[in-house]
């Protein structure tokens, strides 16, 4: 299963691009007309066709607790398997078959509680449901704690037997993962006392979403002098308000919040680093970095080469500053300003249903099959549209492998909101034809290729807009929305990955990952990036604190930025070369899955991400694009 916030939890992935906070790449228009997306109270109130229907996977409570049930028994009768996996092939298949049967339902049982839980995640009933998923997701890591060790102590010439035998075809590729991480593998009682400890690691995560949700911020006045409440979910808007002074209300108000709460979200922050360091070095790896990009297969150096080529495209970005600088007409640019428009636009409000079909005319050049199957998502009970006060902010992807993929979104009828749509139905349409082509064991594909057809879709969508824009207005405001891409996420993924890196390192060297420590961090490195043109205000220095990624997840920012690069690559194929790279990218990719490691997934679809090229071609196009945007603003 597959929920894309972007990173595993239990033996699911979550993608998701949480379009609440500021880092997600979306960040160039909002709303200032009189009409604006409605605002529902309660969850009763939406109209049913923009609610998923998680009635799909269960019709009720008792249908769910009879598979908790039989995923009980299913995972206290596992362990019969042990002792035996060496013994033939036929043994080791039967174990795995057991295995994929138990998870199938397993997923379901968690993707259900917790995707209840975020619409409505006051209700103390489904808070008893996602409760019950975590312990019954922890009985079944305890019980199948041995299974990897067992299979990595298989004899090496023994399992090179098991390898070639057609019986295990399916499975080959999940055995030659856990072959390869062989020196990370620990004792069965190792491994079983690392499963009972994963509730604990989770709790920094849980702690810091439980106390996000709970600070209240203060109210600022908006464009017309209004009192209005600022919340998680509005902040982005204010910041993009036209008015200079609702922004810098809304920043200061918003990190100054944030600051009473400092030490606490500090402390939150250290104890999960240390998880992440505890963990990799009980795992032999040399640090956190290594130990979460190994096991998917992804030499330490693309994490290197992104840093080392971003920074040194660091002057594009000043560049860009200097032009949003000089658009903006401002004396001094603040960082909260960099999210004001600087092209006037059409700012009227789309509605959703125009959205859904202004995503699917751009992506008509996926082919016939791709914008059928969106339109089935649209209008199939998968997607979940509008906010209330109690549901998760942001947008994501998930589901199970026995479920349609299912889509959050808080949609608020802004440009961003509809190249929201075409994001994370990117992550719906590879989720559906992975699950289409590939077994269980096969479907849940790495975070490194999560973000690929997600952005690719977004590129695309712009591509179209741009070839059909008709007035230079337009092109300069599409160019800025293309740039603002980029800057969000290729230089300012990066941003955060460096930042992480960092903290990781501190912790290991035994330094204090204090609030004031982080502070520091934090704002040296969001200086460097950002140059000498912006002004760092130091309000910024609290920014780490808001971005749930760096709390919930490990090392999984970065891949936002290698992802944009490789969908940048891809994107230019399908406009260059038509239905063949279509074809090409459908199988070798959107199908794909774990089949292959996933740098080989991306170089049999086209990009080839174990070199800096796709980062340097990605740079480039960034140039071009702002020497474009450049020359349309100077001319008479």
């Amino acid at each position: 299963m597959k929920k894309r916030v972007c990173t595993a939890v239990t033996a699911a992935t979550v993608v998701f691009s949480l379009l609440s906070t500021p880092f997600m790449p979306y960040s160039t228009q909002m709303l200032y007309a009189a009409e604006r997306a409605p605002v529902f109270k309660s969850r009763a109130e939406i109209p049913d066709q923009y609610k998923w229907k998680l009635e799909h996977i269960y019709a009720n409570r008792a249908a769910w607790e009879a598979d908790v049930k039989k995923v009980e028994k299913m995972a206290n009768v596992f362990p019969k398997h042990q002792g035996k996996l060496a013994g033939s092939v036929s043994a080791l298949k039967q174990a795995l078959d057991d295995y994929v049967a138990m998870m199938r339902i397993h997923d379901k049982v968690y993707v259900y509680a917790n995707m209840s839980l975020d619409v409505n995640s006051s209700n103390p009933a489904l808070q008893e449901l996602a409760d019950g998923a975590e312990k019954l997701n922890t009985l079944v890591l305890e019980k199948t704690a041995w299974l990897t060790p067992e299979i990595v102590a298989i004899p090496d010439g023994r399992m090179k037997e098991f390898l070639a035998s057609p019986e295990l075809a399916e499975y080959k590729q999940f055995l030659e993962n856990m072959v390869r991480t062989k020196p990370h593998a620990l004792s069965k009682e190792r491994e079983e006392l690392l499963a009972q400890s994963s509730a604990l690691a989770g709790s920094p995560g849980n702690i810091y979403n439980m106390l996000a949700k709970d600070i209240k911020f203060p109210t600022i006045k908006d464009e017309n002098g209004k009192e209005v409440q600022l919340t998680r979910a509005n902040f982005v808007a204010y910041m993009e308000s036209k008015d200079r002074r609702v922004g810098q209300a809304a920043f200061e108000a918003y990190y100054q919040t944030l600051e009473k709460f400092q030490d606490t979200f500090a402390q939150t922050f250290a104890a999960k680093v240390k998880a992440d360091n505890f963990y990799a070095k009980a795992r032999h790896y040399q640090s956190a970095l290594e130990a979460s990009l190994i096991p998917n297969n992804i030499p330490v150096k693309v994490y290197d080469e992104l840093l080392e080529t971003v920074n040194k495209n660091l002057p594009l970005l000043h560049r860009y500053m200097a032009l949003k600088k000089k658009m903006l007409g401002v004396k001094e640019l603040h960082m909260y300003d960099i999210y004001t428009p600087i092209v006037p636009s059409d700012t009227r409000y789309i509605p959703f249903e125009e959205g859904k079909k202004i995503v699917e005319n751009g992506l008509q050049m996926m082919g016939e099959d791709y914008v059928k199957a969106l339109d089935e998502g649209f209008h199939g009970g998968w997607v979940d549209v509008y906010s209330t006060d109690d549901k998760r902010s942001g947008a994501y992807q998930w589901g199970a492998y026995d479920t349609h993929p299912y889509v959050l979104f808080n949609y608020q009828g802004t440009l961003d909101d509809v190249f929201t749509i075409a994001h994370e139905m990117g992550h719906a349409m590879q989720s559906y034809y992975t699950n289409r082509k590939q077994p269980y064991i096969a479907s849940n594909y790495p975070t490194f290729t999560a973000e690929v057809a997600s952005t690719m879709n977004e590129t695309l969508l712009f591509k179209s807009m741009y070839a059909n824009a008709k007035t230079k207005q337009e092109k300069m405001y599409l160019l800025n929305h293309y740039l603002e891409n980029f800057r969000t996420t290729l230089f300012r993924q990066a941003q955060f990955a460096e930042f992480e890196r960092a903290i990781h390192e501190k912790e290991q060297a035994g330094e204090s990952l204090n609030a004031e420590a982080l502070k520091k961090l934090y704002f040296d490195i969001n200086q460097k990036y950002y140059g000498d043109t912006i002004i760092s205000d130091k309000e910024i220095a609290m920014e780490w604190a808001r971005i749930p990624h760096f709390m919930n997840y490990q090392y999984y920012v970065y891949q936002y930025a290698t992802s944009f690069a490789a969908s940048q690559a891809l994107a230019k194929q399908v406009m260059e070369e038509g239905k063949p790279a279509v074809d090409r990218i459908k199988t070798n990719f959107l199908e794909a899955g774990s089949s292959a490691p996933p740098i080989e997934v991306l170089k049999a679809a086209g990009v080839d991400m174990s070199t800096a090229k796709p980062i340097e071609d990605a740079m480039k196009i960034f140039e071009e694009s702002l020497t474009e945007l450049e020359k349309l603003v100077n001319e008479k």
